[in-house]
């Protein structure tokens, strides 16, 4: 129908540049892994800390992830969409620059202090603070760009980009630490790990001058000359580009002040849950303890590592299949079969852990959980996130649901070990109960968008706002 075309090259291009954004979002996630050893031996250790400092350091990026997620509506309110991107860029590149070399400036390289240790952190915690701008406006930016007909398969691919990213630097933390000695990494190698984000951070940064503002941030600033020239060059068309720019002004216009429950509370309700589901089905949990699961459950650490690797390239595959299905087969079916899914491979695996029952039998029902949890509500959740609030309070709302997102990312993943200390049958049972609550949340709740422009949804939460308007 010629309704539907649009610039394809044009639209695959900007996403492609938008989802870097994705791929640095898991790459500063994951960069962490390769040299947490490496850290505890140079910094740590010598200052004679204990676990707690290790644990701090290790996580202290989710603390920035939080932090950025809040700022996110602020920015990209008051920046943009595109150059809250940049500023994320910016950040990355700085984090990657300063946690390899910490000393500049005020310290002494091999001279551990605890000032050395905290500039680490601090330079940790900005990049955090990227990772949690990123999280919010990556998916925001590539849904307000996206036609409707292939919005959740595009922002699905910044999932993609997610899980690519963390693929990307595990191999990248391999290649400079293989064949090297562990005197050689422990005092040079990490540094290497941690600079390599700064080329892809540099690459993000100077590509974002190369792509728009979106049509939505532009017409929100009443640049509706600017908008328009956007939306011709994403639909191939000035007809059907006036039509979505009518449609776009028509719900700035309508009086409704840009207050953060102006469309009700529902709204915000469902986008906070959604954000808290993601996490509480335990899906980090599976990510960042993969190898200590398998290695609980009687595996070699060689083997343990192995069987990671396999788990991230179901990871990959069932990504995919969501990119594919998600505008087919719509948001709703998607993740209430991922919930199913989830919920028999954690109870499943809860069962086995009640009886001790330890084999191959583990390892398919931990890839049943990753795999439908990769299909269903790693990228259908920053789908909804990205199209279910109206454009005026789009940035507001995105911050409080991502950082709920990161809180309860926090929560999980700090009280995964004394739960599992507690009981690791009940653990795996209560993530379990997640899934299905999330499948019932979902199904009671969350309305379908499959196929509605940005403008459509909007009105679903308008219905009651005009009924009970005298």
């Amino acid at each position: 129908m010629k309704n539907d075309r649009y610039n394809s090259g044009y639209v695959f291009a900007i996403t492609l540049v938008a989802t870097l954004g994705g791929l640095l979002f898991g790459y500063d996630t994951a960069v962490i892994s390769g040299a947490e050893q490496s850290l505890q031996n140079y910094l740590i250790a010598p200052l004679q800390l204990g676990s707690f400092a290790h644990g701090a350091t290790v996580s202290s990026a989710l603390i920035g992830c939080i932090i950025g997620g809040v700022l996110s509506g602020f920015f990209s309110n008051r920046l943009g969409r595109k150059k809250s991107l940049q500023l994320a860029a910016g950040l990355f590149f700085l984090s990657a620059a300063g946690s390899a070399y910490p000393e500049t400036l005020l310290f002494t390289a091999g001279q551990p202090t605890v000032g050395l240790l905290a500039v680490f952190n601090g330079y940790r915690i900005l990049g955090g603070v990227g990772v949690g701008l990123a999280s919010a406006i990556c998916p925001m930016y590539i849904g307000e760009i996206a036609p409707a007909q292939i919005r959740g398969r595009l922002v699905s691919c910044n999932q993609f980009a997610i899980i690519f990213g963390m693929l990307v630097v595990y191999f990248v933390n391999w290649g400079i630490a293989n064949g090297q000695p562990v005197e050689w990494i422990d005092r040079v190698g990490w540094r290497y790990m941690f600079a390599s984000e700064a080329a892809p951070a540099l690459l993000f940064f100077l590509l974002l001058f190369l792509v728009p503002e979106t049509p939505r941030y532009l017409a929100l600033k009443r640049q509706n000359r600017k908008a328009f020239d956007v939306l011709e060059k994403i639909n191939a068309g000035k007809e059907k580009a006036q039509a979505i720019l009518q449609e776009i002004t028509g719900t700035l216009t309508e009086g409704v002040k840009a207050r953060l429950f102006s469309y009700g509370r529902k709204v915000i309700i469902i986008g906070i849950l959604l954000s808290v589901f993601q996490q509480f089905i335990g899906i980090n949990v599976a990510l960042y303890y993969a190898p200590r699961i398998f290695e609980s459950m009687g595996a070699a650490k060689d083997a343990s590592l192995l069987q990671t690797i396999v788990m991230g390239l179901v990871n990959v595959v069932f990504t995919v299949l969501a990119i594919v299905t998600v505008d087919r087969w719509g948001r709703k079916p998607l993740l209430i079969t991922g919930s199913i899914g989830m919920a028999a491979g954690m109870i499943a695996i809860a069962v086995l852990s009640f009886f001790h029952i330890i084999g191959i039998a583990t390892l398919v029902f931990i890839i049943l959980f990753t795999a439908s949890f990769m299909m269903s509500w790693g990228p259908i959740c920053w789908v909804y996130i990205s199209e279910l609030f109206p454009t005026k309070i789009r940035g507001q709302a995105v911050a409080v649901a991502v950082a709920a997102q990161w809180a309860a990312n926090y929560f999980i993943s700090s009280t995964y070990p004394p739960m599992m200390e507690l009981s690791s049958g009940m653990t795996y049972g209560f993530y379990g109960l997640m899934s299905i609550l999330s499948a019932l949340f979902v199904w009671k709740m969350v309305p379908e968008t499959k196929g509605k422009s940005l403008e459509q949804i909007e009105t679903i939460w308008k219905q009651p706002e005009r009924q009970e308007t005298p």
